[in-house]
């Protein structure tokens, strides 16, 4: 299996995962990973973001697949492959974005900078 057919299977994955947290028949820690890893993934806006090097592509070589296998685990075979047939037909007009996690990633980020302002504001004043 080459790299473009591995990454196609990871969007089939995540787009799975989508329709499994809307299932009742999901265990609940299951929906609640899913809904933080199809976040992050459909997000427009990494944690890490990609310009800078190296580390700017970790987040989706490795923190994206490590979360949906781990989400796949949880959820019962049967279901994750009934998700897996409907994820065929979802992302055929393209691929959603998700603008609340990209808020989110946004307020993680404006943390992080107004608190390394505030560290340098104090050692410089």
């Amino acid at each position: 299996m080459n790299i473009v057919e591995k990454l196609k299977g990871l969007k089939k994955d995540v787009t799975a995962l989508y329709l499994a947290y809307k299932r009742p028949d999901v265990p609940v820690l299951a929906k609640v990973l899913a809904v933080i890893v199809v976040g992050y993934a459909l997000s427009p806006i990494d944690l890490i973001p990609d310009f800078i090097p190296v580390l700017g592509y970790l987040d989706d070589l490795v923190l994206i697949p490590l979360g949906v296998a781990l989400v796949i685990k949880m959820i019962p075979k049967d279901i994750i492959d009934e998700c897996r047939e409907q994820a065929a037909e979802l992302f055929k007009d393209g691929k959603p974005k998700n603008w609340t996690a990209a808020i989110f990633i946004l307020l993680i980020w404006a943390f992080i900078i107004g608190f390394v302002l505030f560290k340098l504001i104090k050692i410089f004043i």
